[in-house]
């Protein structure tokens, strides 16, 4: 972490938590431009450290001393514990980087102790870095507050300047083991083997490097100290991390064979990724993270005991499986190199600490509130703009529609030089009576506002813009409310690809989504129109259904009409045997990245919308919109996607799947997505709004990627 900060361009400080007994691990780091070691025992950096390095609490009493001192942009923290007292420093929220890996990694585990813990480290993170895209669904499922802030950091490889395998097994096989001696690691078992290989006629040496023996069972720790000095084993004790790898490179096969209890872990092995590195291939268990990282038909995965590794490693000895598996393994290491690292370094310094705009001066910031009852669909571009620099960022959020601190609101429009109010209700009638001279005053109108009283009491005349979301309701804002043509201004919802483009998982292709059906007008009985065509042709299609239940909503469940509505629908879906089988609900929740994952295609097939955001999150994070041409969606997507009835949606959207287009469709439909709504995209314009009163340019289709 500290040399893909520093490659990034980042001055690191890293502060060590224990004396330096030897250096082996900090070599590398001291005198490295860039890069600040501050060693507390050494530097009497505390009066009353112990003899087992700085307890958490010591360590964060430090970071916030030395944050004092200078005060440090992003302060990455690893440790559940550490963590957990760092999201408590006021002084340090929001400019943690967490790195998460002593977290629950199963349901069982994830108590409401834990859930707690870990909602306060998230709120108090700027990101949540996770080792691989398992571990951090598992999160995001499980604490609400790590969506949008988890990202992925994956293991990082760097290894020494040509230091590598030289291809070919030794006529003496070597096998090498670099590590903790644990049980759950096989460390033991792995000893066994070179009897094993002998058995089967190929004569093998174990090498083993490391001397941390885990002592929690101290008759297994006895067997496992004598084993290390058993015949056919060289036990090479522990090494600078250098010279470990020198000395791997000098054998044939890497081992990282576990106990099958390891088979559920959410992390990664650096070891398997440096013996890659070196060009060794690696033994190790089949795991679905595993097949994802090798290909399902690596030669090389090992059974659960003794016997099935050495037939394992009798098939390496022959050198054209041998030269397969080491290629895997290279392939597979070289997308977790230091410069991918300091990559994707760059990408996250670049949206949590974005350049200061053009035409701001950070000694006089500009003054802007955001003000509304309901900040939710706003809160990303909040975010955003408070972290621009020359920008001073106050919220007034309203208790309710009407009710609010008239106090502080008066005292923040007396203070502000730009007023965005987060829809048209009485926050912008509040906000345009009290407008200065020289303040400008943005409003963003929704849907729910339009058809209410709070546009035609509005003066626009105190208003700068008024923004919509997309040309077809700008246009019909224009109309109703009869303001003049240029106040109106479109800019488009943001999506988050970054955080929405992950990888698909098998059978994507196959189910269809629909998230929020409620209230009626969603038209969910569509969807299920669609659905059943598709599974007239093809049972493997599937809806999946991610939202909250008519019932949650008293204001639509107390209609009848709706309530009437739902109970036909949802019988209908039990009734017939196209539908029994193929439809699942999934609760309402933040996680809709993980949950996109499955899912192919989005469907929209409401009687109207104002943008419909789905389709486009679908579409970022791989999949296909499925778009029934309700008023406006032509001016949001372009017409690839959009169809005139359910059965020519379901005839489009088999056809794409039984040609084999699936893989291109969903590349040209992320590409016009990430080009028209892409979150830093949409943060630009909006920039551009607030600082220099900027109007943007209406998205244009016809330069959609064709598929």
């Amino acid at each position: 972490m500290t040399q893909g900060l520093a490659a990034a361009g980042c001055d690191v400080t890293l502060l060590l938590k224990a004396p330096v007994t030897t250096d082996r691990l900090v070599a590398p780091l001291m005198g490295a431009e860039h890069v600040t070691v501050r060693r507390p025992y050494e530097d009497r950096l505390l009066s009353d450290l112990g003899p087992r390095g700085l307890t958490p609490d010591q360590a964060v009493a430090l970071m916030t001393r030395l944050d004092a001192e200078r005060r440090f942009d992003l302060v990455v923290v690893r440790g559940r514990r550490l963590a957990g007292l760092a999201a408590a420093e006021e002084a340090l929220a929001g400019r943690l980087w967490t790195y998460l890996t002593d977290v629950p990694q199963n349901v069982t585990e994830m108590t409401s102790t834990a859930v707690s813990e870990l909602t306060d480290i998230a709120v108090a993170s700027r990101f949540l870095l996770c080792q691989t895209e398992e571990l951090r669904g598992f999160l995001e499922a499980a604490i609400p507050a790590a969506c949008g802030k988890s990202v992925l950091f994956p293991p990082v490889v760097v290894a020494p300047e040509g230091v590598a395998g030289s291809g070919t097994p030794h006529e003496r096989l070597r096998l090498v083991y670099t590590g903790k001696f644990a049980s759950r690691w096989n460390t033991l078992e792995m000893t066994g083997l070179p009897a094993a290989l002998a058995e089967r006629g190929v004569a093998a040496e174990l090498h083993m490097i490391g001397d941390k023996i885990h002592g929690d069972d101290p008759e297994w720790a006895k067997r496992m100290r004598r084993a290390l000095e058993g015949d056919d084993v060289v036990w090479h004790g522990g090494r600078p991390r250098a010279e470990a790898l020198r000395l791997s490179a000098e054998c044939d096969i890497g081992l990282s064979w576990r106990d099958p209890e390891m088979d559920a872990s959410l992390e990664l092995s650096t070891k398997v990724l440096e013996l890659g590195a070196l060009g060794l291939p690696v033994v190790l268990n089949r795991t679905p993270m595993h097949e994802a990282l090798l290909g399902a038909d690596y030669p090389l995965y090992a059974g659960a005991d003794t016997d099935s590794v050495a037939d394992v490693l009798t098939l390496a000895a022959d050198p054209e499986i041998y030269r397969e598996a080491a290629e895997r393994c290279r392939a597979a290491s070289a997308r977790f190199t230091l410069e991918r690292a300091a990559d994707r370094l760059r990408g996250y310094l670049a949206l949590a600490l974005p350049p200061m705009p053009a035409g701001v001066d950070p000694e006089r910031p500009l003054k802007v509130v955001i003000a509304g009852h309901d900040l939710k669909f706003f809160t990303r571009l909040a975010d955003y703009l408070m972290s621009l620099p020359g920008l001073d960022v106050r919220l007034d959020e309203w208790e309710s529609l009407r009710a609010h601190d008239q106090y502080r609101s008066r005292e923040l429009a007396a203070w502000a030089d730009v007023v965005i109010c987060e829809w048209c209700g009485p926050n912008a009638l509040f906000y345009a009576q009290h407008k200065r001279p020289g303040q400008r005053l943005v409003v963003r109108l929704h849907r729910f506002e339009l058809y209410a009283e709070w546009p035609r009491k509005l003066d626009i005349d105190k208003v700068d813009a008024v923004v919509c979301v997309s040309p077809y309701y700008a246009s019909l804002t224009r109309e109703l409310a009869g303001w003049p043509a240029d106040k109106v201004v479109v800019l488009p919802n943001w999506v988050d690809v970054a955080q929405l483009d992950r990888p698909k998982l098998p059978g994507a292709e196959y189910t269809l989504g629909m998230i929020g059906i409620a209230p009626s007008r969603k038209r969910l009985d569509r969807g299920l129109e669609v659905l059943a065509e598709l599974r007239r042709r093809d049972p493997r299609y599937t809806l999946a259904v991610k939202s909250k239940q008519p019932w949650d909503y008293w204001w639509i469940w107390n209609r009848p009409e709706e309530r009437e509505y739902y109970e036909r629908t949802y019988r209908s879906i039990q009734r017939s045997d196209l539908l029994a089988e193929g439809v699942v609900f999934d609760p309402f929740g933040p996680d809709v990245g993980a949950w996109l994952r499955r899912v192919g295609f989005m469907l929209s097939t409401s009687d109207d919308e104002s943008f419909h955001l789905a389709p486009a999150e679908c579409a970022a994070s791989g999949g296909v919109p499925a778009v029934l041409s309700w008023p406006g969606a032509d001016t949001i997507y372009s017409a690839r996607w959009l169809h005139d009835d359910t059965a020519a949606m379901a005839e489009a959207i088999h056809t794409i799947v039984s040609e084999g287009r699936f893989d291109a469709a969903r590349r040209a439909a992320q590409a016009e997505i990430t080009e028209n709504y892409a979150l830093g995209r949409v943060c630009d314009l909006w920039t551009d709004l607030v600082v220099h009163g900027k109007v943007p340019e209406p998205v244009d289709l016809t330069r959609a990627v064709t598929a």
